[in-house]
């Protein structure tokens, strides 16, 4: 299902965040959303699942538009995997998976067997199912962070929002992490920290700077040298390579001068 912004502004308090974000998410496809930090990243990706409403413009998945939806309806189509979730620790893995349903049935509706059948597909699909009955809050970053995808795919969603998924994840853990969500299928917008993991990971790239869009489009025509020095500050070049993996060079001297942003 496709995600479309037009125009969107976002502000926090009475401070402008985000002016005038435009951006399109291929139905199916995998398109990171990278920045220097403070650049409106998640701010932007609160507007799409109805955390954050925004000042002036439309967010629309599929052929509806987000702000006209109610909750319920909205939670059906899109599911959101955020950087940190406490509020789930003293449940255990098949209680935050089972919590996916929610928007299906209510926190008190009737449960069928259909709603354990996809919660049982979603623990297997994420590798999950050996440590289901275990509390949420004894597991590993890279196993609570398989769980909330795990509830996240429970929620049968047609759009994933991901927050920096791969944050305090070791090497391993971001790899299969990051390898799982694309093996859904589903249409994904991620926040991601790292470069080298958006490059070799997604379709395409959406650039922030400063609240505003950049740069859109496919990675090597996104990752230029120009634009990793005027808005990461570094000296590098994105190249693909024979097996078909887009991989970032650094210069030996990686640090370029003060960045202000592109014009």
């Amino acid at each position: 299902m496709r995600l479309l912004l037009s125009d969107v502004d976002l502000s926090l308090g009475d401070r402008r965040i985000v002016h005038r974000a435009s951006l399109e998410v291929p139905p199916g496809s995998f398109v990171g959303l990278v920045g220097p930090n403070g650049s409106g990243k998640t701010t932007l990706l609160r507007s799409v699942y109805r955390s954050l409403r925004p000042d002036a413009g439309v967010v629309r998945v599929g052929d509806r538009e987000v702000w006209r939806m109610s909750s319920r309806d909205a939670a059906q189509r899109t599911a959101a995997v955020l950087q940190s979730d406490s509020s789930s620790a003293g449940l255990t893995v098949e209680e935050v998976v089972a919590l996916g349903r929610t928007p299906h049935h209510g926190l008190v509706g009737r449960w069928r067997q259909r709603d354990r059948e996809i919660v049982e597909d979603a623990l297997a699909r994420t590798a999950t199912a050996a440590f289901a009955d275990r509390a949420f809050g004894t597991l590993s970053g890279g196993e609570r962070q398989r769980v909330l995808v795990a509830r996240a795919l429970a929620q049968q969603p047609r759009l994933l929002i991901l927050d920096e998924p791969t944050n305090h994840l070791d090497i391993r853990a971001r790899f299969e992490l990051l390898a799982l969500v694309r093996a859904t299928g589903v249409t994904t917008l991620a926040v991601l920290h790292e470069l080298e993991m958006a490059a070799r990971t997604c379709d395409e790239l959406v650039v922030l700077d400063g609240g505003r869009i950049v740069a859109a489009g496919p990675v090597l025509e996104v990752l230029t040298p120009g634009l990793l020095r005027e808005v990461f500050g570094v000296n590098a070049e994105a190249q693909c390579h024979s097996d078909g993996v887009v991989r970032l060079h650094y210069a030996a001297d990686p640090l370029a001068p003060t960045h202000h942003g592109l014009d």
